[in-house]
């Protein structure tokens, strides 16, 4: 029923500069810190490591069985790829330089390819400015563009499970950055939740949805408080915990899972670092990295726990 969707124009028309943003953010992205080749995964390395690195959102490799697939399940995007070849080599590209921390090229290369590269281009974009982007305003910004990327990516591609988790991650991370009472009257809360939860509708499997959920339940009880996160949206600091334990069953032995759990549990639990949460922040940091958001998962942890 989205056929007649014009990406092109919807993501022009979502883009255009709020007074007082700095247009340059896109241009100054800081290098990944820990080395430029550590996890390159070149030639058929990423293709022979791809199950280890997205066991936790399960995209499937970037070839023509799997977008011929994709595209049967979204007939709007049909139109967007008029050469699969080539579009299964520019994600592959764009997945390899997000892996190995070049975020800034990954992103380039994502939004290249259209609406099949907005996954790996929103995905790029909020683990850098969640981790490396020190500028509160650059941040935000880099966060809105990716929200409005993966809104109209939706309009065209709503049985795509990873479309819906990276709106839903996105906006949760955006939605720090928004004031509480806007964030409210704009129903962004709700919207983070039903993303999520679409996400693991299409994809069962899907642990970094559960960790996404798990986070934004937390954020919940962190703004508003327990009681008032349980009376009036229904949220429990049980849910976390429960969120956070399907993602580590299906996602055993994650940095990425087992820091941003220790963090949700730091957020619905007051603050402090008390043993448990200790405790998870020891896994984290003792896991083997295996790109570049692990690595920074574990440098974080590490930090925590000094």
């Amino acid at each position: 029923m989205h056929l007649s969707f014009d990406w092109n124009t919807a993501l022009r028309r979502s883009r255009q500069p709020a007074a007082g943003e700095q247009e340059a953010c896109r241009h100054t992205w800081k290098r990944f810190p820990y080395g430029d080749r550590v996890y390159r995964y070149g030639g058929c390395a990423l293709a022979s490591n791809w199950c280890r690195l997205h066991r936790g959102d399960r995209e499937a490799f970037p070839d023509a069985g799997s977008l011929a697939e994709l595209l049967r399940a979204n007939p709007a995007l049909v139109v967007h790829v008029p050469d699969p070849a080539a579009a299964a080599t520019r994600l592959e590209e764009a997945w390899r330089a997000y892996h190995a921390g070049d975020f800034s090229d990954a992103a380039d290369r994502g939004l290249a390819a259209g609406p099949i590269g907005a996954v790996v281009a929103a995905k790029a974009a909020a683990v850098y400015a969640s981790h490396l982007e020190e500028d509160e305003a650059c941040r935000s910004t880099i966060l809105r563009e990716a929200v409005d990327s993966c809104t109209a990516l939706l309009e065209i591609a709503p049985n795509w499970a990873n479309a819906w988790h990276a709106h839903g991650m996105v906006l949760g991370r955006y939605s720090q950055h928004v004031p509480v009472v806007r964030a409210l009257a704009q129903g962004m809360g709700g919207k983070v939740r039903d993303s999520l939860q679409r996400a693991i509708l299409l994809e069962p499997r899907h642990a970094e949805a559960h960790v996404g959920l798990g986070i934004h339940y937390a954020e919940v009880i962190d703004k508003v408080g327990a009681m008032v996160a349980g009376l009036t949206y229904g949220v429990r600091k049980e849910a976390v915990v429960e969120h956070f334990e399907a993602a580590r069953k299906l996602h055993p032995q994650s940095p990425v899972v087992l820091a941003e759990y220790a963090r949700a549990m730091q957020l619905a639990g007051g603050g402090g670092v008390p043993g448990e949460v200790y405790g998870i922040y020891a896994e984290a940091a003792a896991c083997q990295p295996a790109d570049a958001l692990e690595r920074l998962d574990v440098e974080w942890a590490r930090g925590e726990m000094a």
